[in-house]
């Protein structure tokens, strides 16, 4: 349920720390990918090694750590992680969070960081219901903090009441609900980007104005809803995401080649690269003079990726994007079935707003069944949009064939 997920562990000086252990390997188990920072009171109830040989990773400690990239450990601990949790979070803590206090690694990296964070208060019970805790807590929540517990119950004091950390288990559970998107998991997912470039001579080439954002946008979204993304790129000038394999093309012949193998296994194509329809028949060796007025370029038609990658793999469920400038719909519906997908996103690139080079755009989802127009948003968020739907049709299509 976490696979593809960074979760940064917090664990602060309580007696509760020892269990942290186990949600370190919990995590673990679901796939998650798993750091964690010690301050210096919990590495007196737990020592740093068991913590280390259940992440898999360093432990972190130390606010300067001439080891880090330019000693900005806290920085870099702050970006890599999709969630920050704090179990056990002890009073005291609480209280730094609610001032921002950055003394330590741990505090430094929840004031830097822009992930969810999740708590798991664990003290005393007084300590609990005490006017200055309980108004630290009701600050940390309007911030947008969320709580897990505390659970009623025995302490290692002897008091029994409000206070204990919550149940691993619960905490688990807490931290996989954050992740709601989680419809691919598992699944391995091939998404071809960007434009392709055929060559003219050795410096000249055709190509178009795809930026590739629409299908970077694609990876991220399936990246987040647990897929094992296959990334294939034309020249781009963009950061592919960090977790997914990529492989870059240049020639349509390239992209399909590329698409072929990576499809061999896959649940899922999707095609959102612009690719050249035409290539020379013949390239020039040497840079074409510019010495007649005029020249002409005999083209001849490149593969049809799409069509082929259907005819070698006739299970694979494939999605197409159509860039169109006129009759969008109809152009887009066609293209749906003369290449026997299963689905097709449309959008109109004559519009200046959305679609080339804007980080924006507005489509039409299309299906045989049924047309879906979706208003204009951020590539980011209709990339989320578009990986819901495909994710609820290959569960639909699962579903029905468990059932019959």
């Amino acid at each position: 349920m976490l696979t593809n997920k960074r979760i940064l562990i917090g664990i602060t000086g309580g007696i509760a720390a020892y269990k942290s252990a186990e949600i370190v390997r919990s995590l673990r188990h679901e796939g998650a990918e798993v750091r964690v920072i010690m301050t210096k009171a919990a590495k007196e109830f737990i020592p740093p090694l068991t913590l280390q040989a259940l992440s898999g990773n360093r432990v972190y400690s130390e606010l300067i750590d001439i080891d880090a990239e330019a000693g900005m450990g806290h920085i870099e601990l702050a970006k890599w992680a999709d969630l920050l949790l704090i179990a056990p979070a002890t009073a005291n803590f609480i209280s730094d969070m609610t001032y921002g206090k950055a003394d330590s690694l741990l505090g430094s990296v929840h004031l830097a960081t822009t992930a969810d964070i999740l708590i798991a208060p664990a003290m005393n019970q007084a300590m609990w219901k005490s006017d200055a805790n309980q108004t630290n807590i009701g600050l940390l929540e309007r911030r947008g903090v969320k709580l897990i517990g505390p659970e009623e119950g025995p302490q290692a004091c002897g008091d029994f009441g409000v206070g204990r950390m919550a149940p691993n288990t619960e905490i688990v559970k807490s931290v996989i609900e954050q992740f709601t998107v989680q419809s691919l998991c598992s699944k391995k997912v091939v998404i071809t980007a960007g434009p392709t470039r055929e060559a003219i001579d050795p410096v000249r080439y055709i190509t178009n104005r795809s930026s590739g954002k629409m299908g970077y946008a694609m990876a991220e979204a399936a990246i987040e809803a647990g897929a094992h993304v296959t990334l294939i790129s034309g020249p781009v000038s963009i950061s592919p995401p960090e977790r997914c394999s990529v492989v870059n093309v240049e020639t349509a012949s390239e992209m399909y080649e590329a698409s072929l193998t990576a499809c061999d296994g896959a649940d899922i194509f999707i095609a959102t690269a612009a690719v050249a329809d035409y290539r020379c028949e013949t390239i020039s060796s040497k840079k074409i003079k510019r010495t007649a007025d005029t020249i002409t370029l005999k083209f001849k038609k490149n593969i049809d990726i799409l069509a082929e990658i259907r005819r070698a793999n006739r299970d694979l469920y494939m999605v197409g994007f159509a860039a169109e400038t006129e009759n969008t719909e109809i152009n887009g519906y066609q293209k749906l079935r003369s290449k026997n997908l299963n689905a097709i996103v449309a959008n109109d690139v004559s519009r200046a707003d959305v679609g080339f080079d804007s980080d924006e755009n507005e489509v039409h989802w299309m299906t045989r069944k049924s047309v879906t127009h979706i208003n204009k948003k951020l590539k980011e968020q209709l990339a989320r949009n578009l990986i819901a739907k495909i994710a609820n049709e290959i569960n639909t299509i699962s579903l029905c064939e468990r059932h019959f």
